[in-house]
């Protein structure tokens, strides 16, 4: 477990960057941390990872205090730190000796096996004689991942590692996400993409120095209202569960993942109910007044372009929900 103990972080006397910040990091479970531009959210966890020194308070990770310079390569082995630019931790024209040399900066016994293993990880180890400068962003991302998972740490932190790559690319993070959390890893990401929040178990708010909020990823829906309030962009599909939630349309959800909501919304729709949905698709906006009655087959998979599936009985979004497709729901009503 990570813990923050009325943890502050000043530049100056008058500039308090983070003030009485407590919080725990659960083991095994993904933490996001949210906040507008500015907040301090990426200063936290800079702070997490001992990468700053707290002006007061202490953090320890396993019982670490990441104050101890005695304490610094302990730390290290412990936590893996992925930046926001993919291009800002990349040091070595060749893909293999980018992942050798943080293994010999570790102190680390290894042997190409392990190095393939670990670029297996993120799907580059076909790349490894590659030249690392020539990759794509999304793909320099992944190679950063997989010099994080090299030396095996516990902990994984993430500043903002969505903003600087493509739709596909972000699809091959959230994929690997997933798997890393399935094989225990403890995660803390920082984002300003209001959709990854549903990749959390946990969701921190920093708003003016402090954290405004924690919860729980499923209790989202209580917490909108507040999200709006801090400027941060509600994702179309909670807005959507939301309105059926006012009407009294019941839901289960166990992960609260998107495949999950948008089958909850498939279900919730699925015996008469009438949509009328805005799609903006390359700058044309599409209003559609669709009914969907007894609908029992349907699909929602991936596409390149826009379409519908299934003999129209529900829209099919593209798989990522977010780069070619905004779907804003204006009304529903039976």
């Amino acid at each position: 477990m990570i813990e923050l103990k009325n943890i502050s972080y000043h530049y100056n006397k008058s500039n308090k960057i983070l003030e009485n910040i407590n919080l725990n990091i659960e083991d095994g479970k993904i933490t996001a941390i949210v906040g507008k531009n500015g907040c301090g959210k990426s200063t936290l966890l800079n702070l997490i990872g001992g990468l700053l020194k707290p002006t007061k308070g202490e953090i320890l990770v396993d019982g670490i205090k990441t104050k101890s310079k005695k304490n610094f390569l302990e730390l290290r082995k412990k936590i893996g730190i992925v930046f926001q630019n993919p291009e800002s931790q990349i040091l070595f024209p060749r893909v293999y000796d980018e992942v050798e040399f943080v293994l010999k900066n570790m102190n680390i016994d290894y042997n190409e096996e392990l190095i393939h293993q670990v670029l297996a990880e993120v799907n580059m180890d076909e790349l490894y004689k590659s030249n690392s400068f020539d990759l794509s962003m999304g793909q320099k991302q992944r190679l950063n991942i997989a010099c994080a998972l090299s030396h095996k740490p516990k902990y994984l932190l993430f500043d903002e590692p969505t903003t600087m790559i493509d739709s596909y690319e972000k699809e091959n993070f959230y994929n690997i996400i997933k798997k890393l959390k399935a094989e225990n890893y403890t995660i803390v990401f920082v984002t300003n993409n209001a959709t990854e929040l549903l990749l959390a178990d946990k969701i921190i708010v920093v708003e003016n120095a402090q954290i405004k909020d924690q919860f729980s990823k499923k209790s989202i829906l209580n917490k909108l209202d507040m999200l709006e309030q801090s400027k941060i962009e509600i994702p179309n599909l909670l807005k959507l569960l939301l309105k059926l939630k006012k009407k009294n349309i019941k839901f289960k959800l166990k992960e609260w993942t998107i495949e999950e909501i948008m089958e909850a919304i498939v279900e919730a729709v699925d015996n008469g109910w009438f949509v009328e949905i805005s799609i903006i698709y390359r700058n044309c906006k599409l209003n559609i007044f669709y009914k969907i009655s007894n609908c029992t087959n349907y699909s929602i998979g991936s596409i390149n372009s826009f379409n519908w599936y299934s003999k129209n009985r529900f829209f099919c979004f593209n798989k990522s929900f977010y780069k070619i497709i905004t779907l804003i729901i204006n009304n529903i009503f039976i």
